[in-house]
């Protein structure tokens, strides 16, 4: 016996897993609860509540930043109705514009195709003055130089005839 009982101290010497060691379960088991409790009331009381605030604080900063954006799209979309109305009136008033001028040199261009018509009117009947005087010239002309044709002609043919038959002669030829 005296070899078993020191063959269990030397079991019992020997290093080993004390987990295991039976004979310290009681003292395990009331660490391990004490540490379950510890390691509990620190994860509730202090860890747990400060992730908690972490992740409300990013949920709100995601909600107003969503909220934000939702802002920022409506502006967006106010501000592109107005650029677009802008760009609608900014047409209709080019428009407006170009009829504007338009109407103001047609307008411009009447009364100088108005004017050029009044010179040229007034250009085409002192031509019509100038050139019946020279008609009238012209025929005074023919009948001062048939005159003298038929004057000398009769009296090349040995005749003799006075100004006014031959005047008169040569005015009725000339009316036809």
């Amino acid at each position: 016996m005296a070899t078993e009982t020191t063959e269990a101290a030397g079991k019992a010497a020997e290093p080993g897993m004390p987990q295991l060691d039976f004979t310290t379960w009681d003292n395990q088991i009331f660490w391990l609860v004490i540490a379950l409790f510890a390691t509990y009331f620190i994860l509730s009381r202090i860890a747990l509540p400060r992730i908690g605030g972490v992740l409300a604080e990013r949920a709100g900063t995601i909600s107003n930043d969503i909220a934000a954006a939702e802002d920022l799209k409506a502006k967006a979309i106010e501000a592109e109705a107005a650029y677009d109305k802008a760009l609608v009136d900014a047409r209709a008033e080019a428009s407006r514009i170009v009829a504007e001028a338009k109407a103001d040199i047609q307008s411009d261009l009447d009364v100088a195709i108005a004017e050029a018509d009044k010179e040229i009117a007034a250009k085409s009947a002192e031509a019509e003055k100038a050139i019946a005087e020279i008609r009238a010239g012209a025929m005074d002309s023919v009948k001062t130089v048939a005159k003298d044709t038929a004057k000398e002609i009769v009296a090349a043919m040995g005749g003799k005839a006075d100004a006014k038959t031959i005047t008169a002669a040569v005015t009725a030829r000339m009316k036809g």
